[in-house]
């Protein structure tokens, strides 16, 4: 299929690259402007975000309000449930929590474009329990839910099924804690790869290879549309690599050209599949 012939593929088939958190590393920190924050600086340079001070404690609405209105309109964001429900908790007798966390993220519609709910290495599947849960998460318009669990009782075909049939995605993860954990999997409408940093968590830079073998992945995903986070902020190696990555997405098509909206759109080497990379708006 010919990449001129495929805009409404393009459109349909979206990758966005952002990190987990938006703090400005100390080098581009001279570059704001004086009436930029973080925030709206970080905006400038990439699509999305993850919001991971949720999971450690609550923002108002206000709060969530705030960051909506900081950010240009095809900016979006993710939100990390708080560990009260996941770490504490373990998903059970926590409905009044979660509501409560829905509550106060609504104000960030209709930038909000996942929940993530990251679980403990310790937590083993339940059927029941997951169930449960995810039924009983709230649905937000154009908010996908998606799960990284971290235990290998997790990576099963049963699990799989169990999660297409709750409408939630699984987080491929890099390094992968068990085997299958570093590929998309749950509902497979949208795919959330987390790099967390490797060979040491969080703080970690990735390899120009490492990073090309992740734009392969990513390119391989096919789904409606994939998020690609970088979690290793400890040191700031995500910023740079984040931007790499992007770049390595760009060297791998063999078809390239700019669609009506500024975006790139990405043919892979059979000229079968499409993907739009979305830029961030100045």
């Amino acid at each position: 299929m010919p990449l001129h012939q495929s805009p409404t593929m393009a459109e349909r088939m979206r990758i966005r690259v952002g990190l987990a958190g938006w703090s400005n590393p100390p080098a581009k920190r001279s570059e704001r402007d004086p009436d930029q924050t973080h925030l709206s600086y970080y905006a400038a340079h990439f699509s999305c975000v993850e919001i991971n001070s949720s999971f450690y404690r609550p923002h108002q609405s206000a709060t969530y309000a705030r960051w909506r209105d900081e950010t240009p309109a095809p900016f979006r964001f993710s939100v990390k449930m708080p560990r009260s429900v996941t770490h504490e908790s373990h998903l059970k007798r926590c409905a009044a929590e979660v509501g409560r966390f829905y509550e106060d993220i609504a104000a960030l519609q209709p930038k909000l474009a996942a929940v993530l709910v990251q679980l403990p290495p310790s937590l083993e599947f339940n059927g029941r329990v997951v169930r449960t849960f995810f039924n009983s998460v709230p649905r937000l318009r154009g908010t996908n839910v998606v799960c990284e669990p971290r235990h290998p009782s997790w990576f099963t075909s049963a699990v799989e099924s169990t999660l297409r049939d709750a409408g939630v995605s699984r987080v491929a993860a890099d390094p992968a804690r068990c085997p299958g954990a570093e590929v998309p999997g749950g509902v497979r409408r949208f795919a959330y790869f987390r790099w967390h940093g490797s060979p040491r968590l969080y703080y970690s830079k990735y390899s120009e290879a490492q990073l090309a073998t992740f734009a392969a992945a990513v390119t391989k995903a096919k789904v409606t549309e994939t998020w690609c986070v970088f979690d290793n902020t400890a040191r700031h190696a995500a910023w740079d690599d984040a931007l790499q990555f992007m770049a390595a997405l760009r060297r791998r098509p063999v078809g390239l050209a700019v669609d009506g909206k500024g975006g790139l759109l990405i043919a892979d080497d059979t000229g079968n599949s499409v993907w739009r990379v979305s830029a961030a708006s100045p």
